[in-house]
């Protein structure tokens, strides 16, 4: 199962913050990531991991559902690279 920004929300409200204020909370949260990367600026979050931008170039592409081809435009995408620590207890659960 997914963890959804309404479970956020409602985690932030467990911890003694009203639901009004978890809201709050969790949108401001993501507007400042949203602007931050529209700049072209990457996100680190200590313990967690980097959220980057990264440009991609014009490329040759294929339609799977036809097989024709086609061109793919250029444009950026964001990518996500956990930290070492979130990657060591990813691991540790997995045993």
């Amino acid at each position: 199962m997914a963890l959804t920004k309404n479970n956020i929300v409602s985690q932030i409200s467990r911890m003694g913050y009203n639901q009004k204020d978890s809201v709050f909370i969790v949108e401001t949260l993501i507007e400042i990531i949203k602007r931050t990367l529209e700049e072209s600026e990457d996100v680190l979050i200590s313990g967690f991991g980097k959220f980057c931008v990264k440009d991609k170039k014009q490329r040759k592409g294929r339609n799977p559902a036809t097989g024709d081809d086609l061109i793919l435009r250029q444009r950026r995408v964001v990518t996500f690279k956990c930290s070492g620590k979130l990657r060591e207890k990813i691991n540790m659960n997995s045993k």
